[in-house]
């Protein structure tokens, strides 16, 4: 049953990935359909991450009021009025509004997707089920390039259209599979409806385990009645760590580069040497593969090695993959047909190593670090940051390429100077060794951790690194 519940749920992964991903395909061509230059397409990419940013900060105290099941299928009803109105978009103003509409649906389901299976789950089984929220993020992605790639077609510039109406399907689906599964038990108790909340957790648990599960949950509301939910409990100083890791881990998965790739891997590819559209497109397609492939070996592993070691693994891998990427990108002129080669596996290396590690591990230890009074706000907190690294990483890219070139490595592309990638993969390689350093101090192991002993060992003043 647990399975069931995760998977349906995590379909709002799949389309947070599906929503995020179409874009790169679909650049190229609404590029030359509305005669758009790379500040505009920077500018449409943003606006779904504004409407992301926008979703999580006013939805976190929403999903703790009114419960996170309802807020889900809410971003489901989102999700598909957006694909919709994107696909018909008449102009570039109609379609930057219509992003922006959408991403209010994936900064929502972004936070309450991985909380709703958090606390459905049992702590044995939470960091592979939470996992599932990330691996369908990458099957997302992958469907994504897949439909662009099916669509694309050089000679019919409004090819973009269909891209988005395709995304229409999975938030159906997920709209009709939320409508038939539980509200979360800890949310359930929380608001008083005890017996239903029981339900719920011998549904997922058993009769056996629902009591002492129960009795712990129960507890735990106990100890922190006098608490409330708003962002000052936030602030007091036995949740600083919390907030710290929250809003910590979220900014370094995002500045060490992933979404530059995700959202402009065939202008990246192009780039490198690839010609046409459709043949980048490809490309894309591999790194959408590779993504999903990882995914899956970092959900297996991450609750048998646990968070610390797939996090210093992945990090250690990115930076090597970044700093090789850059020195490839700055010698292209001399490798030329085996720099193209060489790009795509660095970057095949740079998203593997990024997929087994905190791709996954940000999404999982945000629903698992805050309480249960503020969870939903914490976990809103710490998508909400996700959402602001995402749109600086991405509104900044091509502007970072232009100011970290080198004079005389630039790459131009049917006469255009695009720059040259090296220095702003540089770039991405230095934040990358900060984490490392980072998260020796602050990454905890909450591997078979009940969420309930996570608040406590906060509450007891305990060090990040010393959780187990």
């Amino acid at each position: 049953m647990i399975y069931v519940i995760a998977v349906i749920a995590a379909t709002g992964g799949l389309l947070f990935g599906f929503d995020t991903g179409v874009i790169s395909g679909a650049i190229p061509f609404f590029q030359k359909d509305f005669g758009l230059d790379n500040s505009m397409v920077e500018l449409v990419t943003s606006a779904g991450l504004v409407g992301a940013i926008l979703g999580a900060l006013f939805c976190g105290k929403i999903t703790d009021i009114l419960g996170r099941k309802v807020v889900i299928l809410a971003s489901a009803v989102i999700f598909t009025i957006g694909a919709l109105w994107s696909g018909f978009a008449p102009s570039i103003e109609q379609l930057i509004i219509a992003r922006l509409f959408l991403g209010i649906a994936i900064g929502v389901s972004s936070f309450a997707v991985p909380l709703y299976i958090a606390e459905i789950s049992p702590a044995n089984k939470r960091g592979s089920l939470v996992s599932m929220f990330q691996l369908m993020i990458t099957i997302g992605v992958l469907a994504s390039y897949l439909s662009d790639l099916m669509f694309a077609d050089e000679g019919d510039m409004s090819c973009w259209r269909p891209m988005f109406y395709i995304g229409v399907v999975p938030a159906l689906i997920l709209l009709i599979g939320m409508a038939f599964m539980p509200e979360s038990p800890r949310w359930l108790i929380s608001r008083g409806r005890d017996e239903e909340g029981k339900s719920v957790l011998a549904r997922i648990e058993g009769n056996e385990a629902m009591e002492d599960s129960y009795k712990t949950i129960k507890n735990e509301l106990i100890k922190s009645e006098k608490d409330k939910s708003g962002i000052k409990e936030l602030m007091k100083p036995w949740l600083r760590n919390a907030v710290i890791i929250g809003v910590g881990i979220m900014f370094f998965q995002q500045f060490v580069g992933i979404n530059t790739v995700i959202y402009y891997s065939p202008k990246i590819f192009l780039m490198a040497g690839f010609d046409g559209a459709v043949s980048a497109i490809w490309a894309a397609v591999g790194v959408g593969v590779v993504n999903l492939l990882f995914t899956i070996v970092s959900v297996y592993f991450v609750d048998r090695l646990g968070r610390r070691k797939l996090y210093f693994t992945g990090l250690t891998g990115i930076f090597v993959s970044l700093l090789l990427l850059g020195i490839c990108f700055t010698h292209f002129s001399y490798l030329r047909e085996m720099g193209k080669w060489l790009s795509i596996i660095l970057v095949f290396v740079y998203v593997a190593f990024y997929a087994i590690s905190i791709g996954p591990l940000g999404w999982l230890i945000i629903s698992e670090v805050f309480p249960q009074k503020v969870r939903g706000l914490g976990s809103s907190l710490g998508s909400l940051s996700v959402w602001v690294f995402n749109t600086v990483v991405t509104f900044t890219f091509f502007k970072i390429v232009k100011a970290f070139t080198v004079e005389g490595t630039e790459i131009y592309l049917d006469g255009e100077n695009l720059g040259n990638p090296a220095g702003a993969f540089w770039f991405y390689a230095i934040v990358a060794l900060a984490a490392i350093i980072w998260g020796y101090f602050y990454v905890p192991e909450t591997k078979g951790v009940t969420l309930e002993k996570i608040e406590e060992y906060w509450r007891k003043g305990g060090k990040p690194r010393h959780l187990r």
